[in-house]
């Protein structure tokens, strides 16, 4: 695991189709004689019956429109100075860790459409963060895990503790869809660490880039569930990367309060000469066609990593 950077500082629209209603008109049929007059009356034609064929399918109900599914919307007015900010060195108790590490996110990212962007914890309460629109080491395009008319929930940077203290696993968060840009992304980063797979899975099918690789030991394992790329970068100084780029992940170690000096243990994709079996920190090391494929997804990119 490289050490993480040390300065500075991410509702499908649910719609329920309404049902509406066709109202069936059925036509009776009467005949009556017009006399003048001063026409002597004559006697009306027998009336022919009209014979009506029921419908065999009863005729439909308008029903009205359901209420929109998820929370309320808030459209207050915060101070997102006062609130501390989410980005890769944040430490946010109030934050909670990823309920369903396992499942796919929604196939959408979002940023802030302004400077930045209110995080709830519940969406029936106060902000407790603030996303940035902006920030030196990524972490700002997050990916969508929940759409809500109103809300979106989200993964995050950060931590919620870090392992000594509690759980380091991967924050999430609620913004509001008012507060944030959204954009499609069309592909996911699948790791199986037990087949020793890396499969890049997008809508035309799924491409296998790694068949083998390093990953973490007994004592700082690779963190598994979902998370997503935070940020890329090329690090000279990690002269163990050949000038390769390294793929940061929004989680971090499960073991590590920090590595390397800093007080952060990022995951990441890397180049390494050693690149097979458990043997890292907790990153996984991967040849050059690896890296540099992983290297061209876009900030945001879903990462699913199984045991």
């Amino acid at each position: 695991m490289p050490p993480s950077p040390n300065t500075g500082r991410t509702s499908s629209r649910s719609w329920i189709a309404v049902a509406i209603g066709v109202v069936v008109l059925v036509a009776g049929f009467t005949g009556a004689w017009l006399l003048r007059p001063d026409a002597a009356p004559v006697a009306a034609p027998a009336p022919t019956p009209t014979v009506v064929t029921p419908s065999a399918t009863p005729t439909p109900v308008a029903t009205p429109a359901p209420a929109p599914v998820g929370f309320a919307a808030n459209t207050a007015s915060y101070d997102l100075g006062a609130l501390p900010q989410v980005d890769v060195f944040a430490v946010i108790p109030s934050l909670p860790v990823d309920p369903d590490p396992a499942s796919a996110p929604t196939g959408e990212v979002v940023t802030a459409a302004g400077a930045g962007a209110p995080v709830f914890s519940d969406p029936t309460g106060d902000p407790v963060a603030v996303l940035p629109a902006e920030y030196v080491y990524g972490g700002t395009t997050v990916p969508v895990v929940e759409r809500q008319e109103h809300w979106v929930r989200v993964l995050l940077t950060g931590r919620q503790a870090t392992p000594s203290t509690g759980n380091p696993g991967q924050l999430t968060g609620w913004l509001r869809a008012q507060d944030v840009t959204f954009a499609a992304v069309d592909a996911r980063v699948e790791v199986s660490l037990s087949a020793r797979t890396i499969d890049i899975v997008g809508p035309g099918g799924s491409e296998r880039i790694a068949t083998d690789f390093g990953s973490g030991v007994e004592g700082t394992p690779t963190p598994t569930g979902r998370s997503f790329i935070m940020t890329t970068r090329v690090e000279p100084s990690f002269g163990y990367t050949r000038g390769y780029p390294l793929v940061y992940l929004s989680v971090q170690s499960p073991t590590l309060d920090g590595f390397g000096g800093a007080d952060v243990a990022i995951t990441a994709f890397h180049y390494h000469d050693a690149r097979s079996g458990a043997i890292s920190n907790g990153c996984i090391r991967l040849d050059p066609a690896a890296i540099q494929r992983l290297s061209e997804l876009p900030m945001g990119t879903p990462v699913l990593i199984t045991p």
